[in-house]
């Protein structure tokens, strides 16, 4: 079988990343979301194993010293990581994962040149649009808001290091834009469009 893509994306909180992936799970056959851990408490409306594995900072640390994370990153103040053991079955089994992680976690898997990984970077139209996001959201004291601000100006320096720059201005079109991305890396990879295996001697004849 053959052994499904990572793509890691990474975006500035606010930039709709969440959203986004959302909508391209549902619009596209044999793709998963790898679901990370971290330190952080939840928000509002998520649940542990959902759109986290909620976990205190012991237990973080314990799984980091098994080295059981493909990579890990302290975010304003919370620790977040990936689980290789988790990544790896799901690729294994041929499925696609998406791995949303900042720029530090996307640099340390730069770094392990781990095959079939492609970096994507999704980014607001423009500046002023990404801090009305954040206000917007109302649920954040204004020195939170500051804080992703001033780390949102650090990331957007990386976008030049990713394989792709995608800009959510329209919902619709930056999931098009990501579903376009994704089958044509499964082409380059001799996979059909819904993810499976192409046969091709039985194609060449």
């Amino acid at each position: 079988m053959s052994r499904g893509n990572l793509f890691v994306i990474s975006a500035p909180s606010g930039a709709g990343k969440s959203t986004i992936l959302k909508k391209l799970l549902v619009a596209v056959d044999n793709l998963a979301f790898s679901v990370s851990h971290t330190t952080r408490a939840p928000r509002p409306g998520e649940s542990d194993g959902r759109e986290y594995h909620f976990v205190d900072r012991a237990t973080f640390e314990g799984m980091r010293t098994d080295q059981a994370f493909l990579e890990w990153a302290e975010v304003h103040g919370n620790l977040y990581g990936t689980s290789r053991a988790a990544i790896e079955e799901q690729q294994a089994k041929g499925i696609d994962v998406f791995l949303d992680i900042d720029v530090q976690g996307a640099h340390q898997l730069r770094e392990q040149r781990i095959q079939g990984a492609i970096f994507l970077f999704i980014a607001p139209p423009s500046w002023g649009e990404l801090e009305r996001r954040l206000r917007g959201r109302g649920t954040d004291p204004e020195e939170t808001v500051q804080l992703r601000l001033n780390n949102a100006r650090q990331e957007m320096q990386d976008a030049g290091r990713y394989d792709y720059l995608v800009i959510n201005d329209q919902l619709d079109e930056a999931v098009d834009v990501l579903r376009a991305v994704v089958i044509a890396e499964r082409c380059k990879g001799r996979r059909s469009p819904n993810g499976q295996p192409i046969d091709w001697e039985k194609v060449k004849g």
